[in-house]
């Protein structure tokens, strides 16, 4: 298969995110000492709102404030204050994964690339900016721009939009996560590529077109993909 267009997902796909350093960085400036226990209990309650936000039950700014209620009670402030603090933190310690910069140098000028995030525009934004990404990329998808995230189509189809509307046979969805990445793509009639980091099992029933456990063996698989 030779591919014109790849589209990436953006969190641990291009972009490392260490949510407990963020909340950690984040709540020094609130005078709290943030354990990992105390990230447990985030991570537990903002996985479950994650999984409700992809299956449509509740939008992006439900997510943003419910995730910070406890927390927000706790500190006397406003959940909203928590997460515009908690995004401007994770932007402030962004790194690229390692080889995200060399995959994309390579990519540059003989595909077409986009990103497909169900991160948030705020922080997305200000990654792009801070990496030096920015110039790689025609389109950038935030499902919060549009009012629905991966799995559904339209993520999916407004990227592909914003590219000229490819052949969907010439296109590549990469990401890590399989249940919004994969099936996502699988269902709106791309090849899936899924990063798989370590320790994460597969899913049944969700079978990506083709499997790495780093970008550089990404780019190793598209050395003889692209279309010349």
């Amino acid at each position: 298969m030779q591919y014109t267009h790849i589209l990436f997902d953006a969190d641990e796909t291009l972009f490392s995110f260490n949510a407990y350093l963020g909340l950690k960085t984040m709540l020094l400036n609130y005078g709290v000492e943030f354990s990992e226990q105390d990230y447990q209990g985030y991570k537990d309650d903002n996985a479950a709102l994650w999984v409700q936000y992809q299956n449509g039950e509740i939008n992006a700014e439900t997510l943003q404030v419910t995730r910070f209620t406890k927390l927000a009670a706790e500190l006397n402030v406003k959940p909203q204050e928590l997460n515009d603090a908690f995004l401007d933190a994770m932007a402030e310690i962004c790194q690229p994964l390692l080889g995200a910069k060399a995959l994309l140098e390579s990519l540059h000028g003989k595909v077409k690339l986009g990103i497909i995030t169900n991160g948030f525009t705020k922080l997305q934004q200000k990654r792009l900016a801070h990496t030096g990404f920015a110039d790689y990329f025609e389109a950038l998808i935030i499902s919060e721009q549009i009012g629905k995230a991966k799995p559904a189509p339209e993520p999916f189809a407004a990227a592909l939009a914003k590219l000229g509307n490819p052949d969907k046979s010439k296109v590549l969805m990469v990401g890590d996560t399989l249940e919004s990445d994969v099936l996502g793509a699988n269902r709106f009639g791309i090849n899936s590529c899924w990063l798989q980091h370590a320790g994460v099992e597969g899913k049944e029933g969700i079978k990506p077109t083709y499997t790495v456990s780093s970008l550089y063996e990404l780019a190793d698989l598209l050395a003889d993909k692209i279309a010349a």
